[in-house]
């Protein structure tokens, strides 16, 4: 009777938010695009700018105890602020493209209240890009929190609705589940016009499982290749920016590097140098009980400093070392080390050349991370093209950091984002990196062509096939 009570006091609530949702979505209908860019910009600016990111940052560490200031304070201060540079010249009200040669104009229309679930490892800017994504199709958005993160989420809800506000909008654009449960998110997936899923495989999978219709992202676990004509000390130095950035908070933080053995033992010293640390013979059963328990990741480790980690298992860490080096030889179930880890340790491979490190890839990815991305440190074309034509991936990253890059950044040229597809490798419906434009409706205006097409002829159509058979 109490349960029932309880799912029936969750309904009403949701569906009260969704009531305000769609009346402050109705309310924007018909924004201009100069109004719908005011609007995004000033959520940003109410959390990117100087006072707010550092504040954010500080309270997102101390709340979740996940990742660092540093890392945090670079995802609400310049990601944020990349994301809307990314967006602010797109047009997404009225004619959004024109396709002359086939006669189609597209018109972009809101889709409605989007739901969005947050992770407890990105909460300080992933409310953040998930609402100018959502506003910027003028759309409402609702953001599920992850438990551990919920009073962070709050906050940046906060500040983003003053912003609206300010900017003569409806504050009821974004909306935070301030006191979040399982049942809520899933109450949310059910009644919202379309789920935008960040988070845990389970949630990924609750979200299609809602009943409306999902963007969902993959299981991230990358895969990082070091072949013979690398900037080693650039490929040493990227990799470490990368496998420490908010300590391994992100899916696309390198889990594996696989290193040419011509290059190897010069490599591994790089990488010693640039702070780390190797855990070999009976250190790694330690490390290994340690990060894993029950045959799942330990939540105590993920997005902790390596003394942290190496403490709970026992280890002596010498002082400079940031982040652990476990070498490494098999995947799959058997060897847990070749999957994702969530934390600063990365597994160590040796390989022979670019074809074992694309069988590799694939092996280890076939156990975990499939369709996610990989990344590779070459200077060869043949290698680069070879790699990303074989593998099951959505993304390669070329001579870049994989956790900084994949997301977009300034130095490429990614959609800015923090929900990644990773197609049906993955188990989505899509490879790409999700912006505003898969958060609209699009209406097809198809005119006559000037000149209607011809059927040819049975020998232009089928003169390759015919007589075959």
């Amino acid at each position: 009777m109490e349960n029932n009570q309880a799912k029936n006091q969750d309904t009403d609530e949701i569906a009260a938010m969704m009531a305000r949702a769609r009346a402050a979505q109705e309310a924007i209908a018909d924004y201009t695009q100069e109004q719908v860019d005011q609007l995004i910009t000033a959520m940003v600016w109410a959390v990117a700018r100087e006072d707010r990111s550092e504040e954010i940052a500080r309270f997102t560490v101390e709340e979740t105890q996940l990742g660092n200031y540093e890392g945090k304070y670079l995802k609400i201060h310049r990601k944020t602020r990349a994301t809307l540079m990314d967006i602010i010249n797109d047009k997404s009200v009225g004619v959004i493209e024109e396709i002359p040669e086939r006669n189609i104009v597209k018109i972009a229309k809101p889709v409605g209240v989007i739901g969005a679930l947050s992770p407890s490892t990105n909460p300080e800017a992933t409310p953040v890009i998930k609402a100018i994504s959502a506003v910027k199709g003028r759309n409402a958005i609702i953001v599920a929190p992850h438990p551990r993160a919920k009073l962070t989420n709050k906050k940046i809800c906060d500040y983003m609705r003053e912003a609206i506000t300010a900017m003569g909008g409806p504050a009821d654009l974004v909306q935070s589940i301030d006191v979040p449960s399982l049942d809520k998110t899933n109450e949310l997936m059910r009644q919202c016009d379309r789920v935008l899923a960040t988070g845990g495989e389970a949630m990924v999978t609750a979200a299609y499982s809602s009943g409306t219709p999902a963007l969902g992202v993959g299981v991230g676990n990358a895969v990082i290749t070091v072949d013979d004509t690398a900037d080693l000390d650039e490929a040493a130095e990227k990799i470490r920016v990368s496998k420490t950035l908010d300590l391994a908070a992100s899916c696309s933080s390198d889990n594996s590097v696989l290193v040419f053995e011509s290059v190897y033992d010069e490599f591994l010293a790089k990488l010693k140098h640039e702070g780390g640390y190797v855990i070999e013979g009976d250190d790694k059963a330690k490390l290994q009980g340690v990060i894993w328990e029950d045959g799942h990741l330990n939540p105590k480790i993920v997005a902790q400093h390596a003394l942290n980690i190496t403490g709970q298992a026992g280890i002596d860490l010498p002082e400079g070392k940031q982040f652990l080096i476990v070498p490494e030889t098999g995947t799959g179930a058997d060897f847990p080390f070749s999957g994702e880890k969530l934390t600063v340790t990365m597994a160590l491979y040796k390989v022979k050349d670019i074809d074992e490190a694309i069988a590799l890839t694939n092996s280890i990815q076939a156990y975990q991370g499939q369709g996610h991305s990989c990344g590779i440190y070459s200077y060869n074309d043949e290698h680069i093209l070879k790699l990303a034509a074989a593998t099951r991936t959505s993304r390669v990253m070329v001579n870049q950091p994989q956790a900084a890059s994949n997301s977009g950044n300034l130095w490429n040229g990614m959609r800015q984002t923090f929900s990644l597809g990773c197609g049906s490798w993955g188990g989505n419906s899509i490879n790409h990196n999700i912006t505003w434009r898969d958060l609209v409706n699009e209406t097809w205006v198809s005119k006559p062509l000037a000149q209607t097409k011809v059927i040819p002829s049975d020998e232009e159509l089928f003169g390759a096939v015919m007589g075959k058979f």
